[in-house]
């Protein structure tokens, strides 16, 4: 596979559709918790069942949003480090499937 071939979007791995629409369908999902999540961080740390709802998509979320905050330190506090995340995991889903 060339370059070329994976510019414009050809599949590195030959899955049959199904198995790339199931793949595709959980990172949309796991992006979707990351905006979620997110969104919590904005309001300060919720009370009651939203609070549990916080912790879990917090024990979901925050390993892989930790990596990219090692390299993108907060901008006048405000953490860029959840839109690189969800940008690179959609760019690896892309290119990989």
């Amino acid at each position: 596979m060339t370059a070329l071939d994976l510019m414009i979007g050809l599949a590195i791995l030959p899955l049959p559709y199904q198995a790339r629409f199931a793949i595709r369908s959980l990172v949309h999902v796991y992006i979707f918790l990351i905006f979620i999540w997110a969104l919590f961080s904005w309001f300060g740390t919720p009370r009651g069942f939203l609070q549990d709802v916080y912790k879990l998509l917090d024990s979901i979320v925050e390993p892989y949003v930790d990596l990219f905050r090692r390299f993108l330190p907060p901008v006048s506090g405000v953490s860029f480090a959840p839109v690189a995340a969800a940008v690179v995991l959609e760019f690896v889903v892309w290119l990989l499937v």
